[in-house]
């Protein structure tokens, strides 16, 4: 209480010895002067993202570039890891409120943002600001929408097509423009496309993928199929994962076919194994991201004609297509509303036609904006590049249901991880895919289960 008191005095003396210097000098606040200091004030904003290479090189330029139009708002990109370390470091930096005022987060991380309170829905920004969301792209914004609500504003959108070797195609007298469009074809094709050496040693798969949890969610949403309960945790919260069925046996039983008779290579469970498999022709057919796109054509050069393909099917499902990966741009609500005013105009900015225009050309991400199409220049790029339509074409022929939606769980990534582990197990012969289907869905259920039981909502 002394202490109060004397802080309450201190303050008192302070008020009195302003007021008399003030009169003294016959200085008077006007509204003139209160304007001039807000027009000079500068808001400075953090932004915590995991693009590395030619992404980190392209979002320090959309970043400058956004500062140079925005005198009143100074943004610093800072790069994290990879998403999985950045998501770690905002959940430790939360403890302390140090966190960042904008942060990229991958696809799966979604629920757990959402959970976390930490984050202030880019639809209040919307309402407020009575932004046009209509001009962007339905599947993306359906993805990043929970009940009725979108939570964050799509930014590095991707799916996943698959790459092929012309040249290889015509060797082994295939057509070059007419890739496979399911796994029996892929299966056809493989045989035709395998070379081996004299001693019978393998030279060149006829396909590659890469041990990746992304890969077989979007082979289950291919067949329509779901990968969580209560329409993939969107209905109501998820409390377990329904991919331990024909669907799913569907996926590792065809890949372990394919691996087993020698058509398919196994480069491992990083996909940039698999990738650069392809670029040194190791292989003829690869399923990778569209954000590939970009490093593998840069990485081919002059050596064969890269062409692309939708996602091979693996049944006829009407209701099949594929789901979106990247990430997302969230708003964090650490700091006042002003800051988070400020952050919904960088937001704004980096999805911008223009803005999303130069982003697809750097790296393979497609315009998470329709505008962008009606700019000269993009088109002027697909004209040059038209492996870029694939992508497009696909996401705009993928209907949106609870399937291509995607699944919502708050342990996403160690479901993925879950599911990786068990699929490697299964192509190294030391279990069956039923075993590997039973486990995967044992773990992540049991994550599940506790997750759901301590996270905060």
């Amino acid at each position: 209480m002394k202490r109060m008191k004397k802080i309450l005095s201190i303050a008192l003396i302070g008020s009195v010895l302003f007021s008399s210097t003030a009169c003294s000098n016959d200085i008077k606040p006007s509204a003139v002067s209160n304007t001039q200091q807000n027009k000079d004030k500068v808001i400075e904003l953090t932004f915590w993202h995991s693009m590395g290479g030619k992404g980190g090189e392209a979002i320090n330029k959309m970043v400058d570039d956004f500062n140079k139009t925005h005198p009143n708002i100074k943004v610093t990109a800072q790069y994290q890891g990879t998403y999985d370390d950045a998501l770690n470091k905002l959940k430790a930096s939360e403890q302390s409120k140090s966190g960042p005022d904008i942060m990229q987060v991958y696809d799966i991380g979604t629920k757990f943002m959402i959970d976390s309170g930490w984050t202030t829905p880019v639809q209040e920004f919307i309402d407020e600001d009575k932004f046009d969301t209509s001009k962007l792209e339905p599947n993306l914004l359906s993805y990043y929408t929970v009940n009725g609500k979108l939570y964050s504003m799509p930014f590095n959108s991707s799916t996943p097509i698959l790459y092929y070797n012309k040249n290889a195609f015509k060797e082994a007298g295939l057509d070059p423009n007419n890739p496979p469009n399911n796994f029996n074809e892929i299966e056809e094709y493989g045989k035709r496309l395998v070379k081996k050496d004299a001693s019978g040693k393998v030279t060149q798969y006829g396909y590659s993928m890469a041990i990746y949890g992304w890969f077989f969610e979007q082979f289950m949403a291919k067949q329509g199929a779901l990968y969580a309960n209560n329409g993939n945790g969107r209905d109501k919260e998820a409390t377990a994962v329904v991919f331990n069925n024909d669907a799913g046996l569907n996926i590792i039983n065809w890949w372990k076919k394919l691996v087993d008779e020698g058509i398919a290579g196994n480069f491992g469970r990083k996909t940039d194994d698999t990738k650069n498999a392809f670029i040194a022709g190791r292989t003829a057919m690869i399923i990778e991201s569209t954000a590939s796109l970009k490093s593998i054509l840069d990485g081919v050069g002059n050596k064969f004609e890269v062409g692309t393909a939708y996602l091979p099917a693996l049944n006829d499902s009407k209701d099949g297509g594929v789901i979106i990966g990247g990430a997302s741009l969230w708003i964090l609500n650490n700091k006042p509303k002003e800051y988070q005013k400020a952050a919904w105009e960088f937001v704004k900015f980096m999805v911008s036609p223009e803005e999303q225009v130069f982003w697809n050309e750097n790296t393979g991400y497609f315009p998470v904006t329709k505008e962008a199409y009606d700019l000269p220049e993009m088109s002027v790029h697909l004209e040059k590049y038209p492996q870029f339509k694939t992508a497009i074409e696909q996401l705009h022929s993928t209907p949106i249901n609870r399937a291509t939606q995607g699944a919502l769980i708050g342990v996403f990534p160690e479901a993925r991880q879950i599911i990786e582990q068990n699929i490697e197990k299964v192509l190294n012969n030391q279990v069956t895919p039923k075993q590997a289907l039973d486990d995967a869905e044992k773990n992540i259920n049991s994550a599940l289960e506790n997750y759901n039981k301590t996270s905060n909502r």
